[in-house]
């Protein structure tokens, strides 16, 4: 059995926690190589499987990735997560079907491309404190926090950018600075453990490039079960998601949900990666 696992350009080797996974899948025969996914030298068809791990720079190049998805599912080659999954999950409006389902995620408004951006049309009047990103994006890519002051000054500044993208508006909410941010990870559709992500002082974004602290926590479990029904929505076999949300109140906000490329922090759970290869096991068997 022969796996590409998927990286881009920046990390020609995988991450540091990732690369333990060509070592782990070795024990279980299987042959597995990091790729870079916009490598036009590839033949992908030498492969029986490719994993999604860490294509960081996807959402900067939007119509190239896209073209190389329905080259992919054209030549039949089997990915993790699918290549059905993956397209719903990178654009960040599958949070709208969500909420409708009844799930709650942060309050937000979803913006369809538009040559005049007019935030204030269209902002909640009791906000006092707003997140903008693309619909398309992740790692806080042309994110900005602004206040109901700034408006002007933010549709001026993502004009162009509204009318190539969708984008959404999030309210901000404070506690992602107190309480941070907790990612449920699972592998086969199955809880794995969870990590609570919290910012530096003074910063709201957690990821661990800006000084974000990451830390083993054990939610309580109807917490878990919850995001367990976010997982469930998905249909289709599923490799591995990461559920990201506030936890206020013992209620799960979902803030999205991680399919393509996200930290699964073998690093801070024993054990998580051997759970990660027999999910990728049972799953090609």
């Amino acid at each position: 059995m022969k796996i590409a696992i998927l990286s881009c350009e920046k990390l020609p080797n995988l991450t540091q926690n990732d690369q333990l996974l060509i070592p782990a899948l070795a024990k279980v025969n299987i042959e597995a190589t990091v790729v870079i996914w916009n490598d036009k030298t590839v033949n992908w068809s030498d492969f029986d499987y490719l994993i999604f791990r860490n294509t960081w720079d996807y959402f900067e190049k939007e119509a190239e990735f896209n073209r190389w998805l329905n080259q992919i599912e054209h030549l039949g080659i089997k990915t993790l997560n699918s290549i059905d999954i993956i397209k719903k999950n990178k654009h960040k409006f599958y949070l709208r079907e969500m909420e409708k389902q009844g799930i709650k995620i942060l309050p937000t408004v979803f913006i369809d491309k538009m040559d005049t951006l007019d935030i204030d049309k269209i902002i909640p009047s009791h906000w006092k404190k707003v997140v903008i990103k693309p619909a398309f994006s992740a790692g806080s890519y042309q994110t900005e926090v602004f206040e109901l002051k700034d408006i002007r000054k933010i549709n001026t500044d993502y004009k162009k950018i509204a009318s190539e993208k969708e984008l959404l508006l999030q309210e901000f909410m404070p506690e992602i600075q107190t309480l941070g941010e907790t990612s449920f990870i699972f592998f086969d559709k199955k809880f794995s453990h969870a990590v609570n992500k919290k910012p530096i002082a003074g910063d709201f974004r957690i990821q661990v490039q800006f000084g974000g602290q990451y830390t083993l926590v054990q939610p309580k479990a109807e917490l878990i079960e919850k995001a367990q029904q976010i997982v469930n929505s998905f249909t289709g076999e599923f490799l591995y998601a990461r559920v990201d949300g506030i936890v206020i109140d013992d209620e799960l906000h979902l803030m999205e949900v991680e399919c393509i490329e996200p930290d699964l922090y073998f690093n801070l759970s024993e054990g998580s990666l051997e759970r990660f290869v027999n999910a990728i096991v049972d799953l090609i068997k």
